[in-house]
């Protein structure tokens, strides 16, 4: 990434790819009351890159804006890269805003 990019552009630039595909998980909490510590799913984000350039640049975007991410890993033909945390999620959804929900398909009329 050019060193001339500002704060503001790395920001858009991150916000672009999460809101392009990224995703959050939630940790339900009637189950974590329910099975205690053997339910260790948590809160996260997931970013999805495309190749290994788009990681790579994911990386840094988050590492510049002061996440720490966790390890990448690889599905079929794409690489996600979480950042694990509930703080960490709430700081980052409140720097890239929500994703947008999609209208649901209409029905076909026969």
């Amino acid at each position: 990434m050019s060193k001339t990019k500002t704060a503001g552009s790395q920001l858009k630039t991150l916000s672009d790819f999460y809101h392009r595909n990224g995703y959050v998980l939630v940790q339900n909490a009637s189950r974590q009351k329910k099975e205690g510590r053997k339910y260790k799913k948590g809160d996260e984000v997931r970013l999805v890159a495309l190749s290994m350039t788009e990681l790579r640049q994911i990386r840094k975007l988050l590492a510049d804006a002061g996440f720490k991410g966790g390890r990448p890993f690889k599905t079929v033909n794409r690489y996600r890269q979480p950042v694990y945390g509930r703080e960490q999620v709430q700081r980052f959804l409140d720097l890239v805003g929500p994703r947008k929900k999609l209208a649901a398909p209409k029905a076909k009329k026969r």
